[in-house]
């Protein structure tokens, strides 16, 4: 039905779906983990913020184990460098992300108040070192990663996790953890009532500007300054995956002359702007749902920004271009790209129906009233 380049380019966007329904749905909930110690001044209200994420929290991370199921079939050769070469960046992801189920099901095993602020910063841990860590690893897939290939197509990482740590790496990793915690933070005004309620708008209120400010900074850095790379028109599309046939160059000018030369991508970056700044603007006026909205559309507008200004690259090689490894020559064989399309055909749907589904039986109000009605049904 669809030919070796249309499943390529379908599958790319299949992973970028997977990757935004990561950050909207564990995004939200990453960021509440984040304000969790900051934002809940008794036990109550902490109780309060657990419970908004407590019947979703698990079921967004299985965004996350998809997407790397996903790679892994789809894109085995990115899985294989990027799992390999930043082995211990992706651990440190995985171990950290372990800390959340403890900590969400031992809190309120005891009514001691330092037990349970113990487990408080164990979340506030597991939710804010992945977030970082990931954004350092958008980061490094901006900039490139330093790695080559063999003439046997084995990946070869040339740096050191310390390499990974670099200046504008961290920006990402620090810029994804405050515009998490604004998600977060527009999320519980959604949410909550009284306090917290007034407490998440102040925190917008704030640190919104900031927050955006921040973005700003980093966008015109990446649009001005980041080199660009690109393929010849040699490129073969439609050909069996082999990242060694093929060259690459880099193209002057940075992001910009990349988006300008394809300017239909322009709407991605408007987007991530018009979303996060409307966003900021209706939490200010009390309309939550709607700015929840908006935030959800400027996270992805920032994504798809990401990935439309490094198409057709999946991973750039930082010290070895010709090894970069493109959706082109990257990929499954073709036979595997199709079969995986039509069972994701068949259950993406069931599986975006039933999350529908489970956040509208669990949606509304979390109060405080709610929590000490039922003290053994809520975290």
């Amino acid at each position: 039905m669809f030919d070796y380049e249309t499943l390529r380019v379908i599958w790319w966007l299949f992973m970028g779906v997977l990757i935004c329904g990561f950050i909207l749905s564990g995004g939200f909930d990453l960021g509440v983990g984040i304000l969790l110690p900051f934002f809940g001044r008794d036990d109550m209200q902490r109780r309060v913020m657990l419970n908004t994420i407590g019947p979703t929290w698990e079921g967004n991370q299985v965004w996350l184990v998809t997407l790397g199921g996903a790679m892994f079939a789809v894109w085995p050769l990115v899985y294989a460098t990027l799992f390999s070469g930043l082995y211990l960046a992706m651990i440190l992801v995985l171990f950290t992300l372990f800390l959340r189920p403890p900590a969400f099901d031992y809190r309120g095993k005891l009514e001691s108040p330092k037990w349970r602020s113990t487990w408080d910063w164990v979340l506030f841990t597991g939710s804010a070192v992945p977030t970082l860590l990931l954004g350092v690893l958008v980061g490094n897939l901006i900039r490139g990663v330093p790695f080559h290939l063999n003439h046997e197509l084995r990946s070869f990482y040339d740096g050191s996790f310390f390499d990974l740590l670099n200046p504008f790496s961290l920006l990402c990793g620090v810029l994804a953890v405050l515009l998490l915690m604004l998600h977060g933070a527009i999320y519980l005004q959604w949410r909550t009532e009284g306090e917290l309620y007034f407490r998440a708008r102040a925190f917008i209120s704030k640190f919104g500007v900031i927050i955006l400010g921040a973005l700003t900074l980093l966008a015109i850095w990446v649009l001005l300054s980041m080199e660009v790379y690109r393929l010849p028109n040699d490129a073969l599309f439609n050909a069996a995956s082999n990242p060694l046939a093929k060259t690459v160059e880099k193209q002057s000018g940075g992001w910009l002359a990349h988006f300008f030369l394809h300017p239909w991508m322009l709407f991605a970056p408007i987007m991530a702007y018009a979303g996060l700044w409307t966003a900021y603007l209706l939490a200010r006026e009390h309309t939550c749902r709607a700015a929840f909205i908006s935030s959800c559309l400027g996270l992805i507008g920032v994504l798809f920004t990401v990935g439309f200004g490094m198409f057709p690259f999946l991973l750039i090689s930082s010290t070895d271009p010709g090894s970069s490894l493109t959706i082109w020559d990257a990929s499954a064989s073709h036979l595997t790209l199709k079969i995986t399309f039509w069972i994701t055909i068949v259950f993406l749907p069931i599986v975006l129906m039933y999350t529908r589904w489970a956040y509208k039986v669990m949606w509304g109000p979390v109060t405080e009233k709610m929590i000490s009605e039922d003290k053994h049904g809520w975290y």
